[in-house]
């Protein structure tokens, strides 16, 4: 990167606020300008107003610069900051260097200090401050329809009003302007709303009548902000949003909840029972809508006071819902999902259902909720069914959850959907612990239960399996009750990718206890604000290690160089070049592993799981592929 920045200064322009792109700086002809980063704060002014060289570009006031912040679906948007001093202006180059692969320049917007020439010139069609000439233009009559002779002075704040309104440099607002109540302006001072004559189109017409003198400057107060009102800007406005369909999309910051609610509201009203399909339809012509924001599927139940049904209402039931970038994030996870539910406390009761999933870099990922009456069977199939149809889209998934019957349930109503082929149902090894100890009140045989669960080959799992049924045969029986499938790592097929447990989820739902005592709309807001957090902060750290030159995440880099740092007393002899098979043999112990890398088998385990062995599949990869440094993206992609 040069030792040096190129900067585009505005000035004599405006500043607009609302615009696709955030804050937007605008002039008639900016300046390029080349500067070092070692310049100073005050020879940076120096230079501006060197280069600007104008009579109104004297000294400066302020400066501002405006930088880009990574919002939702992959959107910049430019906010400001003052420049100030040293320390703010290293904070600029700082920004600057940090985001150069999406700007190639600074932009500055520069305010310069008026002299007193400017603030002195006058109004052309009106600027004259005597009492004589005012007069000899306006007559003023009291309300007894005598001459209203007044003091024989004007207020000093109408001089004031006229040479500021007569000033022609922008961004130069007067004094009252700047304290001006424009709500106040629309309150009688001296009149009621019946006695206040109509300026209309900003303009005085003769017989006008006013109540007295303040009247007549409030009048022109009105008339000369009519007549300059382009130096306003709207900050605020509480009405409806009313964008029409050629200018807004679901990328438009005001394409909220509440723009569409306003639009479904009396199509609901019209017809109650109209299908969610037909709202979703209707949403899409009138906002040019092509992508959902979230996915939210409700269930309703009739209304009851005591043990009477009350017509015409219905009450909330069962609600799920899934963040779009949720749903985008699970398409670049591991094809494995933890499910699991937690109680609702406080004014609203129920359960919480929660299903996360984990990315390259060992980060939770949540990707779904719902709020159920309990952990009923069709609660669970609720869920599930949802979660299959909107997020979980793709086969070959695999699915952790406790031994819950109603879950078990679920999963064989699904019509397949969570059934092998197209997804796999397993159970976490510390319930099933926990379901051994209920049952048979042995604590000394728990750990060995734990370690059949763990076994990574069939050896392994043979001699503990005969381990326990030494121990009793009534131990084993209930074992085999559950298949081996479902629970031991050497027959799972690699679809737990090493995953034991449903401790991800069950940190999920650690971490929203403090607002499963909240109302139901509170809570999914909760879940939503924390998500924004979650995922701006994530993209900052992924474009910052793209941006560094890293391929792969840390967690596979930390993974790659230890198992090379492990893999020195190991010797590898390629028995099957092309079909990709090796004899792995570790020193001194003298093991030797036969790995096939094709058909994605070895003998210390499968090559999916993470884990010390994996140093033997490292090793035979480098030997066929003659790059022991760099581990090739097919291995990657089999992890």
């Amino acid at each position: 990167m040069s030792d040096r920045v190129l900067l585009k200064i505005y000035y004599f322009g405006q500043i607009l606020l609302q615009t696709s792109e955030g804050v937007k700086f605008i002039c008639e002809n900016p300046l390029d300008l080349v500067i070092p980063f070692i310049i100073s704060f005050e020879e940076l002014k120096g230079v501006i107003c060197e280069k600007i060289n104008s009579e109104r570009a004297r000294k400066i006031s302020c400066i501002l610069y405006r930088y880009p912040v990574p919002v939702f679906g992959g959107f910049i948007q430019y906010q400001t900051k003052y420049v100030t001093d040293e320390a703010s202006m290293q904070e600029m180059f700082s920004m600057y260097i940090e985001n150069w692969s999406q700007i190639s320049f600074i932009e500055l917007y520069v305010e310069f200090e008026q002299s007193e020439a400017d603030r002195n010139i006058l109004w052309k069609d009106y600027n004259s401050d005597s009492e004589e000439e005012f007069e000899s233009n306006y007559e003023f009559v009291g309300p007894d329809g005598d001459e209203d002779q007044g003091d024989g002075t004007m207020a000093p704040d109408v001089t004031e009003v006229a040479n500021a309104l007569a000033n022609e440099v922008p961004f130069e607002e007067p004094s009252f302007m700047r304290v001006l109540d424009l709500e106040a302006m629309h309150v009688p001072e001296y009149m009621t709303a019946a006695e206040v004559p109509i300026v209309a189109d900003g303009e005085f017409a003769i017989s006008m009548e006013f109540s007295s003198r303040e009247a007549v400057i409030k009048a022109i107060k009105e008339v000369s902000l009519i007549s300059r009102k382009y130096c306003w800007v709207i900050r605020r406005y509480n009405g409806s949003h009313t964008c029409t369909r050629a200018t807004i999309s679901q990328d438009h910051s005001k394409l909220d909840s509440i723009t569409i609610a306003e639009l479904i509201k009396p199509l609901v009203e019209a017809d109650p029972s109209l299908k969610v399909k037909s709202v979703i339809a209707e949403v899409q012509s009138k906002f040019n809508y092509t992508e959902p924001s979230a996915v939210v599927h409700f269930e309703t139940m009739p209304a009851y006071q005591g043990d009477d049904l009350v017509g015409d209402i219905r009450v909330l039931h069962r609600v799920f819902w899934s963040y779009y970038p949720c749903i985008r994030a699970f398409r670049h996870c591991k094809p494995i999902v933890q499910v699991d539910g937690t109680h609702l406390y406080g004014k609203y009761k129920g359960c919480l259902l929660v299903a996360v999933s984990q990315d390259g870099n060992n980060n939770i990922v949540q990707i779904a909720f719902a709020i159920v009456e309990g952990e009923t069977s069709d609660a669970w199939h609720f869920f599930l069914s949802n979660l299959r149809q909107h997020v979980v889209t793709r086969d070959g998934v695999g699915l952790i959850s406790d031994r819950h019957e109603s879950i078990n349930a679920a999963v064989e109503r699904s019509n397949g959907a969570w059934s092998p082929p197209r997804a796999f149902h397993m159970f976490c090894i510390r319930h099933i612990k926990s379901n051994f100890l209920r049952k048979f009140k042995a604590p000394y045989l728990q750990k060995l239960v734990v370690n059949i669960g763990y076994s990574r080959t069939v050896r392994e799992y043979e001699v503990r399996y005969q381990r326990l049924r030494k121990r009793g045969e009534a131990y084993t029986n209930w074992l085999n009750r559950i298949s081996r499938e479902q629970y031991a790592l050497a027959f799972d097929g690699g679809y737990r990718w090493g995953h034991m447990t449903t401790n991800l989820v069950e940190c999920i739902n650690s971490v929203l206890k403090g607002a499963r005592n909240l109302p139901i709309t509170a809570l999914v807001k909760a879940t939503f604000y924390r998500l924004n957090e979650l995922f701006t902060r994530k993209r900052a750290e992924a474009e910052a290690r793209i941006n560094a030159g890293h391929v792969f995440s840390d967690i596979v880099i930390s993974k790659l160089h230890a198992n090379q740092l492990a893999s020195g007393n190991i010797q590898v002899s390629c028995f099957d070049r092309q079909n990709e098979v090796f004899e792995v043999r570790e020193m001194p112990s003298e093991l030797e592993f036969a790995v096939d890398l094709r058909g994605l088998r070895c003998d210390c385990g499968d090559v999916r799981y993470v884990g010390l062995r994996d140093i033997v599949v490292a090793d035979a990869v480098s030997q066929l592929v003659q790059i022991p440094t760099e581990m090739p993206p097919r291995f990657i992609v089999l992890r």
